[in-house]
């Protein structure tokens, strides 16, 4: 339940709570989509959504009695907030209750627990008459029924009449109001909440160029609905950031491949996160997974690197081989900005595809990226090379002193393409630590790694040796 008054208008609101009580209960007036004026979806990276329901309803001066229809089934009803837009000054909440328990067999029947219902026979039987009464008694695991003069389990060729549907079971989520008005006529009520079960992901679909310098760039908008209401025409928004939300991560979407985007969702700037605005109102079904242009940007300068990744586990002790055929990774990277890109990205799955000879594209692997700013740096890990493998194995091993080893590593990486390949050795190295020899040239990538550029010409393997030294103290 839900109190809201209007700050400055509580001796008012008092009154009209003493004016509402004083006669009969108002009969119930139900609102359904009919009435809404708008609808808009604020939906987050989470599962969780803020629902904007505006409606136009009649009400009377004093008490009333609002049954909200086709609010959504996981509504936080702590979190439901009305407002009377037209006249903010003149309506107070007195009581709301959201009624999520609705109506079908299962619950009808518990609803009927300890009263009486009509049992209709649908084969007749000798000596049975074709209808009794009987009380439910309980419907655990099955329904118990008492009769004038048994007690049975089951329905065995009949069926249950019941009077009428309790007053509790809704057909279809409702959230009810006592509202105490100032003035009669038509007002726009304007109900906020909560809820779980919409959620929103960026899918992409990357094509790289047959030279795999460039690639197209199409960015998805994947929304998805199991709130059991649909939404239809509604104004969507996305709040693209991490909000502290506890609630289960979206399952994946599907893929839908599109052209060029006509019109991008409209970005702002918002508190710490980034909103995203449809350009026009979709209707979100209930049950149902659509997709939505994000962005469209082509001639994306990418660059494409073989990297093999070492271990920080065989430096401090004698290991000798390393491993054969080592794998090769292979990583796809693009900076967002210029061109069609410079926006926010948010966080997604990219799917990259390339065409073959025959024109066809062909899916070459897939990652996830995190929310990405504008001028940044994406890394997409794509696989592994088939072609370009290593061999590792150290070749000597010695403790110099307490805690300070030496080791030397021989890296074989071949290559049976028919183009020289650029591989990237990237060895991270635990303590302190100092090459002192080497085949190749490295870069200290970090005050823990060393990276070497190995140039391997086509169908040849070529061999890194280096020799470290590594104090552990």
């Amino acid at each position: 339940m839900l109190r809201r008054i209007v700050p400055g208008l509580a001796a008012a609101a008092c009154v009209l709570g003493m004016l509402s009580t004083s006669g009969a209960d108002p009969a119930e007036r139900l609102s359904t989509t009919a009435d809404r004026q708008s609808i808009n979806l604020t939906i987050y990276n989470g599962a969780t959504s803020l629902v904007h329901d505006r409606r136009k309803i009649v009400l009377d001066t004093g008490a009333n009695h609002i049954a909200w229809r086709d609010v959504s089934a996981q509504l936080d009803a702590t979190s439901a907030v009305v407002d009377d837009v037209s006249a903010p000054s003149g309506t107070f909440v007195r009581e709301q209750n959201f009624n999520f328990d609705l109506l079908k067999p299962a619950t009808l029947v518990d609803k009927y627990v300890g009263k009486e219902v009509t049992v209709v026979h649908d084969v007749p039987a000798l000596g049975r008459p074709a209808s009794e009464k009987a009380t439910i008694l309980a419907n655990n695991d099955g329904i118990v029924l008492r009769y004038a003069d048994r007690i049975e389990t089951g329905l065995y060729a009949s069926h249950l009449v019941f009077p009428s549907i309790p007053e509790n079971l809704r057909d279809r989520p409702t959230l009810t109001l006592d509202l105490d008005v100032a003035k009669a006529g038509a007002h726009q009520l304007d109900l906020a909440y909560l809820t779980n079960g919409l959620s929103w992901r960026a899918d992409y679909v990357a094509v790289v160029s047959p030279d795999e310098q460039k690639m197209a760039l199409h960015g998805l908008v994947t929304l998805t609905n199991t709130t059991g209401t649909s939404y239809s025409n509604a104004r969507v928004q996305l709040v693209a950031g991490n909000v502290n939300l506890t609630v289960p991560a979206p399952s994946p979407a599907p893929y839908l491949a599109l052209g060029r985007v006509s019109a991008r969702p409209q970005q702002e700037n918002f508190f710490e996160y980034h909103l995203y605005t449809l350009p026009s109102p979709t209707t979100v079904a209930n049950a149902q997974t659509k997709q939505v242009a994000l962005l469209s940007a082509s001639d994306v300068a990418v660059r494409k690197t073989l990297e093999l990744r070492g271990s920080t586990t065989y430096y401090t002790s004698q290991s000798g081989d390393l491993g054969a055929k080592l794998p090769v990774e292979v990583f796809l990277a693009f900076t967002n900005k210029g061109g069609d890109l410079g926006v926010p990205l948010p966080a997604g799955v990219v799917r990259v595809y390339k065409n073959d000879s025959a024109g066809l594209s062909q899916f070459v692997g897939l990652d996830s990226i995190a929310h990405t700013p504008r001028d940044e740096t994406v890394r997409l890990r794509l696989g592994e090379s088939f072609d370009v493998t290593a061999n590792k194995k150290q070749t000597d091993f010695r403790e110099v002193a307490k805690c300070t080893f030496e080791s030397a590593y021989a890296i074989a990486v071949a290559n049976a393409k028919d183009a020289e390949q650029d591989v990237l050795v990237i060895e991270p190295i635990p303590s302190a630590w100092t090459i002192t020899n080497e085949g190749a040239p490295h870069q200290k990538t970090s005050s823990s790694s060393a990276t070497w550029t190995l140039r391997v010409p086509a169908r040849k393997t070529t061999t890194l040796t280096y020799t470290v030294r590594t104090d552990g103290c």
